[in-house]
């Protein structure tokens, strides 16, 4: 088999992998283009001298920008975490497509208003924004990875909620370089800081114009039933007849799911709550939380969100020469992202994805924080001279940095966001995405809110603090998370009862093909008595 073929659950025909499903998930995903390009830009926006000198940052203490820089970038995380828990009440009543609808235009009135900043009006807008601007993301945060999860054929589900994460890698490329450009090209000026701020409209708009024509979730249609109506979805987007033994299955699998929910917590808005009293349910969101306690825990936002100040610490100065670092860690993130969606998350699988990420990128941090305690480089100068002052173990610590890079961005970087779309059963997908969801913007509040502050108290600690969050991840996931890749939504609960964790994907898989070779002989066996009835009554009129 080669590294592009797929381990499927059941016969699977060609024309079950086609544009169509791409389309509808690659549309979906402009949402992650827009989170992707905030949490890269507004960091280096911050930095312009042009945004420096129009809000007089150099009239204020040191203590007083960072908490300046730090409300600036942290309400857009409170307003996500709100927008995050919203999107489940959206959804309920609205549906996942309309609920991006929703939310794109939520968060194009928020950027909007961001634009009418200027230093006599003051930094109000751009604050009152970001917390419009972060409830359209969070409810997009939400929604997208439960859409793309629910329409996806099980053998390639990972790469297309993966496509999710190449938008966000895709908006976060853009963002790390467009203040390097506006640097470079235009001289300090309002306009320069404000083109920044005016492209998060661009993705949100696509997001917007496409939401109009993607159709609605299969799945959310028939929890709501509208039988007929979900049926020509699923249908058009398999490629297949109605008649047609593979969606003949699928039905079956989605039926008897709706079903069996429907009896033991009941259909309705807050019913799946009760299902909350489940230790097996409230498990699978304490793992939904954690999975993103230690993504946040490994750094990556704490980077993303201020690399100039990481950068700094690594000898590098001036802001130019920071912003051009910048940018050459997103060109390998998102390079790396490529590689996790075609090949990695759909073959290595999920867990194996973490524990390696999780050990190689915990071995680099350490060896960061080592240098710059013995080096002593965490107050270097940022108004040094353009250049990157690097002594032969900076060099190295720089090299480690981009080796963390190449760990985190193939594992914990998208993984934890595909695992939450996938592990729910139907009755409580969209509050456990919800819940991941807000945890994940819960997190980053914490990481953008404290970040300035930590690398001032702690230093190096800082590094040494991410590295052992991401060891302690590792006994997280061996432990806890089964693997998931090639199961259908519907064997979900199935999967996280089978114990030991390390062995649930294999007996699952088992299972599934003897269901379905029972299945398949029960529709043969109907299909021969019909026949035989046939000739029976073919062969009476003969007579």
């Amino acid at each position: 088999m080669g590294i592009f073929a797929l381990k499927e659950d059941r016969p699977t025909p060609k024309e079950v992998y086609n544009w169509r499903v791409y389309v509808c998930a690659a549309t979906a995903s402009m949402a992650a283009c827009t989170i992707g390009y905030d949490s890269a830009f507004i960091g280096t926006t911050l930095a312009l001298p042009s945004f420096i000198d129009e809000f007089k940052f150099e009239e204020k203490s040191d203590s007083e920008v960072a908490l300046l820089k730090q409300n600036i970038v942290s309400v857009y995380q409170a307003g996500a975490f709100f927008g995050s828990l919203a999107a489940y009440f959206t959804s309920y009543y609205l549906g996942r497509r309309k609920s991006l609808f929703l939310f794109s235009v939520i968060f194009m009135v928020g950027a909007g208003m961001m634009l009418g900043a200027n230093g006599d009006r003051g930094l109000g807008l751009i604050i009152a924004g970001r917390v419009l601007a972060g409830l359209g993301v969070g409810g997009c945060s939400n929604m997208t990875p439960i859409y793309i999860s629910e329409l996806a054929p099980p053998a390639v589900r990972g790469r297309l909620v993966g496509l999710y994460e190449v938008g966000w890698q895709a908006g976060g490329l853009v963002g790390f370089w467009i203040n390097y450009g506006v640097n470079k090209t235009l001289a300090p000026s309002h306009s320069q800081w404000l083109i920044p701020f005016a492209v998060q409209l661009i993705p949100a708009g696509l997001l917007l114009i496409g939401a109009v024509f993607i159709p609605e979730s299969p799945r959310w249609l028939f929890s709501k039933g509208r039988n007929e109506e979900g049926l020509k979805i699923l249908c058009w987007m398999r490629n297949l007849p109605e008649e047609h033994i593979y969606i003949v299955e699928e039905m079956n699998y989605i039926n008897e799911d709706i079903e069996r929910f429907h009896n033991d917590v009941g259909a309705g808005l807050w019913k799946p709550f009760r299902s909350l009293k489940d230790r097996k349910i409230q498990w699978r969101f304490m793992i939904g939380t954690l999975l993103f306690l230690f993504q946040n825990g490994s750094g990556i936002n704490a980077i993303n969100y201020y690399s100039p100040t990481v950068f700094k610490s690594l000898g590098i100065t001036g802001t130019n020469t920071g912003f051009l670092t910048t940018g050459i860690f997103g060109v390998v993130k998102t390079v790396l992202t490529f590689v996790w969606i075609m090949v990695l998350i759909d073959h290595m699988g999920r867990r194996n994805l973490l524990m390696i990420g999780a050990a190689g990128g915990a071995f680099c941090m350490y060896f960061i924080g080592a240098y710059i305690k013995i080096a002593g480089t965490a107050n270097v100068d940022t108004t040094a001279t353009e250049g990157i002052n690097l002594t032969p173990g900076g060099t190295a610590a720089i090299f480690f940095f981009y080796l963390w890079t190449a760990f985190y961005t193939p594992s914990w970087n998208g993984t934890p966001w595909v695992l939450n779309s996938e592990m729910f059963d139907v009755n409580t997908r969209s509050l456990g995405q919800a819940n991941a969801a807000a945890s994940n913007w819960f997190y980053n509040f914490i990481v953008a809110r404290f970040t300035v502050t930590m690398f001032a108290k702690m230093g190096y600690l800082v590094y040494i603090f991410f590295a052992s969050l991401m060891v302690v991840s590792i006994i997280f996931v061996f432990f806890c998370i089964p693997e998931t890749k090639g199961v259908p939504l519907e064997a979900m609960d199935r999967l996280f009862e089978v114990k030991p964790v390390r062995k649930a994907h294999s007996v699952i898989l088992e299972e599934l093909r003897l269901h379905d070779e029972e299945f398949r002989q029960n529709i043969a066996g109907v299909d021969l008595k019909e026949e035989k009835a046939a000739t029976e009554q073919v062969e009476t009129k003969d007579v």
